[in-house]
């Protein structure tokens, strides 16, 4: 059996990782951008891994997010309870529809729209970070750019904290795989109105490579 198997979105954010993970079983790979990639890739690499008699002991969805300002400061770190897909569903008069409400059952959707974290990475590594936020992270297609659709986002998940792009498709991969998996973010900006010169994207990326000395943690047991 091998370690952990690091998922990133981009190679400055696999960087940041390797510069504090400080564990050689560690498999850290930047996949690209998206939960489709993130999700493929993924599984391939679990595939592969259990395909040569060494599987993966957990798998985590690193990078950096946007926070929801009022729950998570620029710079901060947070762990996922859980990684929802956000904005699969459908538009209408009175509002975002999620998928899971417009009739379909889970057989239907290939499983649920929130995958929870698995308990033991995260009990063990929210004992090695204290200070992070814990809550829902958002994955979507579509970053949130304007305020009423920040607004919108936050009234729809009272308990989430971020979104990014990749965590939901690389949780699908490890559920489906059997393997362990948590979401680790840090924040680069606010969501809402794009504006780029208030990212503080160096920040986020040194807060990740803090916050990845906590992946050299075995989990505990039983979780």
């Amino acid at each position: 059996m091998t370690g952990l198997l690091v998922v990133t979105a981009v190679p400055a954010e696999a960087e940041a990782v390797r510069a504090g993970l400080l564990r050689e079983d560690a498999t850290i790979v930047p996949v690209g951008v998206g939960p489709a990639v993130a999700g493929a890739a993924t599984a391939r690499l679990l595939t592969l891994a259990e395909a040569a008699g060494r599987p993966y002991q957990g798998v985590v969805s690193a990078g950096v997010a946007g926070g929801f300002a009022h729950r998570v400061p620029v710079g901060g770190t947070v762990l996922a309870t859980r990684s929802l897909a956000a904005d699969l569903g459908a538009e209408s008069p009175d509002g975002f529809i999620p998928v899971d409400e417009l009739g379909m059952t889970s057989e239907q959707l290939g499983g649920a729209l929130a995958v929870e974290a698995d308990p033991a990475l995260l009990a063990t590594f929210r004992a090695a970070l204290p200070g992070a936020v814990l809550g829902t992270v958002l994955t979507v297609s579509t970053v949130t750019g304007t305020a009423t659709s920040a607004r919108a986002l936050a009234a729809r998940h009272p308990d989430a904290v971020a979104e990014a792009m990749e965590g939901y498709g690389v949780a699908v991969a490890a559920a489906q795989a059997g393997v362990p998996f948590v979401e680790l973010r840090t924040i680069s900006n606010p969501i809402g109105p794009r504006d780029r010169g208030a990212w503080r994207l160096r920040e986020a990326l040194t807060a990740l490579a803090t916050a990845a000395t906590a992946l050299a943690r075995e989990p505990a047991a039983g979780g």
